[in-house]
This record gives C-alpha cells, sequence and structure tokens, in this order.
C-alpha cells in the first residue's frame, strides 16, 4: 500500500481470487484508517471523492467474490467507532447512510431501478440539500427530549445529549400546533451545522485566544458537539435541520413531504424553503444544477443534494441494502477539497505593515475554480500544522471561505521538503521586520513602506476611520500612481488644481473631494487613532486609549507598563503601540497631521449625543458596500451596537443577498428590516 493510505488498484484488471484477497485487505484497511480520521480525529487526509472511490472499488470485489466479505469489512458498516468517553446509545433501528454518487450516469442507473422494482413510469423524488455537518438522532418521550446520539457507526452511536441541549433553535419540549399533537415516543434525525458567520468567528476568537483553527465547518461542528464539557459547546452556537423520522407511535406518514411539513408543527427546524418535489428524476436533477449555482449565496456549507422516493409506501417496497436504504441516493458536488504540492510560500504585506504567508501551489480544481494559492495565516499556523515547503498539503475551498491549507500530507513527505522562515526584513521596502513573541504577527516596522501606502491612504479615508466621502481604493491609486501623496499627512496638502489636472477628474469634483479631505480634519481624536492602521488597534481599543490618555502626544510617549495597566489592553496591543510610536517615520507623519489641524485631543462623545445611542443593528446576507466589520465600526461609531444575533431588543436587521435564519427570525419578532440602502441612508 502506497505511503498516503490511498492504494492504486485497477479492480478491472483482477482475475484472480488470490490477488482479489489481496486487494480486498489493502482496500479495507486503507478505509478504516480514513474512516478513523474523518469520523474520530475529524481530521481527513484525503477528499470525500477519494474516499467513495476506494469504496466503491472494495464493494466491487465484495460483489465479484461474495466470499471474501468479511463481517469487520467497511462495507458493512457506516461509520466510525464511537468514542466510549461520551457514553454510548444503541439506535433503535439501524442510523444508515446514503449511497453517494457524482456523476448523472449513476443518478438515471438509481431512477432506472426504482421504476423498474416499482412498476411505474415516473417517480416522485423529494429533493433536499445535503448539509456537511454531523449527523444526529434524537429521542423524545412523551413530548421531552431524552436523548440525542451520533450516529457512530450506525447501530450505536455516542450520546451527546448534554452538548445537544446548548443549540438554542433545539426544542427540548415538542410544540402542539394545528391538532398535531405530539407522539409519545418520537425519534427523529438531522443534521448540526455552523454557519459560515458563526465558522470565521469562532477561527477568529480561537486565534486571538491562541488555538488552532478548524479547518472546515463541518469539523468545526463534529468537534464542538462532541465535547466532553458542554459549557464549550454551548460557545460555539450550533445550529440543526432534521429531516427525518424513524419513529412516531401513532403516527403513519404517506411521503416525506408530509414529514418535513410535520416535524416544524412540533417546533423542529426544517429547511422547508429549499426542499422540492420533483416529477420525476429529470427535475430532480435540474434542482441539482440549481442549489449548485447558489450554494455560495447559502449561509451554510451544503456538499450536495439528497433525492428521496416522495411516497413511503413505496419506499418500503424498495427495501434496504446493508448500508443504505435503495430508496434514496445523495449525489455530491464536485469537491472542495484537494491535495496538491505546496511550491513555495511567499508574503504579502497589507496596509497595516502586516506579513501574511502565502501558499504558492501546484494548480488544483476544487469544486469546478483553479486554485494556484492559499493562505497559511500566519508563521505559527505553518508551525502547528508542521507545514513544509515541497509538502502534498489538503486544501480547501468552501463557501466564501478564502482557499486555504489545511494539513500536509506527512505520508508524502521525500526528506526534501524545507522549513520555512518569515524574512527579517520587509520583501517590499527592505524595513525591519518585527515578529511577535507568539509568532501570530509579523510586521514591517517602516510606516512610509510603498506596499503600505495604498492601504494605509484607504483605510485612513474609509467610513469607519476619517470618513472622507469620494476617496475610495480606485481614487486613492490614481492619486499615489500621480505621485501627489506620499503618506497619509500628504492628503492635506492636495489642491484642486493638482486633482483637476488628473484623468476623470473635474474642477467640481476636485473641489468636492479637497472640502472633504478638509471636513474630516473635525473627527474626534479617537477617530484619528484608530486610522492610523496600528496593528490591533481598532474602534474600541481607540476610544479606550483617548479616554485613558486624552492626546496624542501622552499616548506616544506612554510605556510597555503604562499600557498594561489598562483592563482591556494586554501585552500584544502594548507592544504594538509603543513599536509603531518609536518608529521616526511615524511621529513625523503624526507632526505633519498636528500641522496640517487635525484634532489631536478633546473630549471624548458621550453615548447620549450620539445618534444611534441605545440602538442595536444586526447584520446578515451578503454586503456590497461594507463588509461586516466596516458596517458594524459604523454603527458603533455613531452610539450603537452591532451584536451577532436577532433578539427582541434589535432595532433594524439589514440583510442582503442570501439572508437566511437571521432574516426569518426577525420577520417572525417583527423587527424593522433594512436592505443595505436604506442602512446607507440612515447613517447620512
Amino acid at each position: 500500500m502506497s505511503e498516503d493510505r490511498k492504494p492504486i488498484i485497477d479492480v478491472a484488471n483482477i482475475k484472480s481470487k488470490k490477488d482479489a484477497k489481496s486487494a480486498v485487505q489493502k482496500l479495507s484497511d486503507a478505509i478504516h484508517f480514513h474512516n478513523y480520521r474523518y469520523y474520530v480525529l475529524d481530521s481527513p487526509v484525503i477528499s470525500d471523492m477519494e474516499y467513495d472511490q476506494l469504496l466503491l472499488q472494495l464493494q466491487e470485489l465484495e460483489d465479484r467474490y461474495p466470499d471474501l466479505m468479511e463481517s469487520t469489512s467497511p462495507t458493512q458498516q457506516v461509520g466510525g467507532a464511537p468514542r466510549e468517553e461520551l457514553g454510548l446509545v444503541p439506535h433503535p433501528i439501524p442510523m444508515v447512510s446514503l449511497k453517494t454518487v457524482y456523476d448523472e450516469d449513476d443518478v438515471h442507473s438509481f431512477d432506472d431501478t426504482c421504476r423498474s422494482d416499482l412498476g411505474i413510469t415516473q417517480v416522485e423524488y423529494i429533493a433536499e440539500p445535503k448539509f456537511d455537518g454531523l449527523a444526529v438522532e434524537l429521542v423524545y418521550e412523551k413530548g421531552s427530549l431524552v436523548v440525542a446520539s451520533t450516529r457512530g457507526d450506525g447501530e450505536t452511536g455516542e450520546d451527546v445529549s448534554a452538548n445537544i441541549k446548548t443549540i438554542k433553535e433545539l426544542p427540548l419540549v415538542l410544540m402542539f400546533r394545528d391538532k398535531m399533537k405530539p407522539p409519545a415516543r418520537l425519534v427523529v434525525r438531522g443534521e448540526v451545522y455552523i454557519s459560515y458567520a458563526r465558522f470565521n468567528e469562532l477561527n477568529q476568537r480561537r486565534e486571538e485566544e491562541g488555538e488552532p483553527r478548524f479547518a472546515n465547518p463541518r469539523n468545526a461542528a463534529a468537534g464542538s458537539l462532541r465535547q466532553l464539557d458542554p459549557t464549550v459547546t454551548a460557545k460555539r452556537s450550533l445550529q440543526i435541520f432534521l429531516y427525518g423520522v424513524a419513529e412516531a407511535t401513532g403516527y403513519s406518514f404517506k411521503t416525506q413531504w408530509e414529514v418535513l411539513h410535520t416535524l416544524p408543527k412540533w417546533g423542529f427546524k426544517v429547511n422547508t424553503d429549499q426542499a422540492r418535489i420533483c416529477k420525476g428524476i429529470d427535475e430532480a436533477l435540474e434542482y441539482h444544477r440549481e442549489i449548485n449555482e447558489k450554494r455560495d449565496g447559502l449561509p451554510y456549507e451544503i456538499d450536495g443534494v439528497v433525492f428521496k422516493v416522495n411516497n413511503i409506501a413505496d419506499q418500503a417496497k424498495l427495501g434496504m441494502r446493508v448500508r443504505n436504504p435503495r430508496w434514496a441516493i445523495a449525489y455530491k458536488f464536485k469537491a472542495r477539497q484537494e491535495t496538491t504540492q505546496l511550491l513555495g510560500i511567499t508574503v504579502q504585506v497589507g496596509r497595516t505593515g502586516r506579513l501574511t504567508p502565502v501558499a504558492e501551489l501546484a494548480p488544483v480544481n476544487i469544486g469546478g475554480v483553479e486554485v494556484s494559492r492559499a493562505s497559511l495565516h500566519n508563521l505559527s499556523e505553518i508551525e502547528r500544522k508542521d507545514i513544509r515547503i515541497g509538502d502534498t498539503v489538503v486544501v480547501e475551498r468552501a463557501g466564501d471561505v478564502i482557499p486555504q491549507v489545511v494539513r500536509p500530507v506527512e505520508e508524502k513527505r521525500s526528506g526534501s521538503e524545507k522549513v520555512f522562515n518569515m524574512p527579517s526584513s520587509c520583501p517590499i521596502c527592505g524595513g525591519e521586520v518585527s515578529v511577535s513573541s507568539d509568532k501570530r504577527t509579523a510586521v514591517c516596522m517602516n510606516s512610509l513602506c510603498p506596499a503600505q501606502l495604498r492601504r494605509s491612504i484607504t483605510h485612513f479615508a474609509s467610513r469607519s476611520g476619517m470618513d472622507v466621502e469620494g476617496l475610495g481604493r480606485k481614487r486613492v491609486d490614481q492619486i499615489v500612481d500621480a505621485g501627489l501623496i506620499t503618506s497619509v499627512a500628504s492628503l492635506y496638502s492636495l489642491t484642486v488644481e493638482e486633482l483637476a489636472s488628473l484623468e476623470r477628474f473635474g474642477e467640481r469634483s476636485a473641489q468636492l473631494l479637497v472640502d472633504e479631505i478638509a471636513k474630516s480634519k473635525n473627527q474626534p481624536f479617537h477617530r484619528l487613532l484608530s486610522s492610523l492602521g496600528i496593528p490591533h488597534i481598532g474602534t474600541q481599543t481607540a476610544k479606550v486609549l483617548a479616554k485613558k490618555f486624552g492626546s496624542m502626544e501622552k499616548l506616544m510617549e506612554a510605556s510597555m507598563v503604562e499600557l498594561l495597566q489598562i483592563e482591556s489592553i494586554g501585552p500584544e496591543v502594548s507592544q504594538s503601540i509603543t513599536q509603531y510610536f518609536a518608529d521616526e517615520n511615524a511621529r513625523n507623519v503624526i507632526s505633519e497631521l498636528t500641522l496640517a489641524g487635525l484634532t489631536m485631543t478633546g473630549k471624548e462623545e458621550t453615548l447620549s449625543e450620539q445618534p444611534f445611542a441605545g440602538m442595536t443593528f444586526v447584520f446578515t446576507g451578503t454586503l456590497t458596500k461594507w463588509n461586516r466589520d466596516e458596517a458594524a465600526n459604523i454603527v458603533e461609531n455613531l452610539g450603537g451596537k452591532s451584536p451577532s444575533s436577532v433578539s427582541k431588543k434589535t432595532t433594524y436587521v439589514i440583510a442582503g443577498p442570501g439572508a437566511g435564519s437571521k432574516l426569518k427570525k426577525a420577520q417572525r419578532l417583527g423587527v424593522q428590516i433594512l436592505t443595505e440602502d436604506e442602512f446607507a441612508e440612515l447613517i447620512k
């Protein structure tokens, strides 16, 4: 077997039972290994498609030589072994998985079998998204949740009852609506998942706390639900969709569609908005194409669609295989996680001078998109994952998550791989690079570094900064390219004549921009402070510093000891501040801004003086004018708050394209909903 546990076997050329026996053993060993990596460690080293291909090869050999099939064969089990430390729960009815396919021919073959065995010319299917999370089973008795478990090996799962109760949208006691009295005993099944927004927030928080990032939303959901401490799970903001009934005392359902529309009457969250009745397989395939096109706009990860025979009596006629039902199939999308070679690591310099390592990859197609570069985040992540130049690596692209290197495939190392070292001097300007003690941050200390200039000015003039209307990224690029500005301070020496000489500028537009720049001189001290682009200094920290020191002069002379005495300031932030003001170029810029007349002191605005005082804004869906952080900063700068969840106390929900559960909850609670354009008008 090859060292990556992915044996290369040409099943078609195996002619003897002896060769087949050897191949079955190799394939079984490989699949058991990958089951362990996927289900137990939550750390797969191959893509889902590669795993399914191994399983299909084994199934083909066992079909050809039935006596080679052992009771311990991977084809006879559903998932990985459960973790006994969580406690074990037997499933009342085996919790099987679905047969997985990747092309239309296999879907048509599935349909042919269904039509043939049922003796009908057209089958009605229910098409639903296939969520990429963790499958669970919930048992309710007399209307109350008594136990929750994972799939485990299909016969026995892990007890996650305490953790599942932390999911706020899951009913602990069943509801009674539309005369649909809950059954005395109800066993339902669904998928626990984490949204992209929560996933990104969780990873950002883990990075700030020095913990390893989760590779993808599926791993985050699985790892969170299987915590031994429920208080950890509670902080992860997990969600759940229910999609099936295994038992329901006193109830008999005629169709899967009826199941989907009954569950909400008992208080369950069901994704009925995305489910569809399909008359025949052609409509089902069209659904697959449609959902594949819109998947990036969904707030959660899906990796395919599920087709189920709608009529439950027909499901019973079609029956079960050992591993999966004959009446349902999972039609996966193209893989979003693949392996490729890490050719090299380059370093980018951002607006704050922060150096970010980027993986240069042998081009690989992931989910229909060619990926040749991916984020490596920081030196700490590279060392934690032990990623080396020359490695074969697992690369992932999921939804709106930037492609990233998940892990190296250590089994493929040859010994020629090289360890990456962060450069000691900036690759753009040659300035000194400062690396934090935890190796999570590396910064070019030259504030006049050309790589920083464009981004620094754009940040300085942004709505969350000095709010210079009309000075967006394209205008900044044009002015910098013309050599009219060399620092943020030189903005204030721009003349109408200089701007009017540029392409797409007239005298009126030049005058408007000069007026806007002049108006920004009156912004309060804390906004100037957050606009400078000092690493780790955002709006809230800038307000704390402005209130504590009262002036730029006092802050510039503050020692690390003084800064560390402030409750919300830690070693990394205090080091960043002192290093910034120790740089002669930075101090020169401050002097120039002072001479230009910007506010360097002043009393902070009190909350009651601000227009959004006491108001709460929640953002959902895709924003086009700002990113989430910028929008939240605008709200906070105007005295409001921007939490991540909707409640009765929410003043406004700003909903962009792809808005999901937050929008629905706002509608249910009667919270006022604004479009992004309406929000833009409001903040004017």
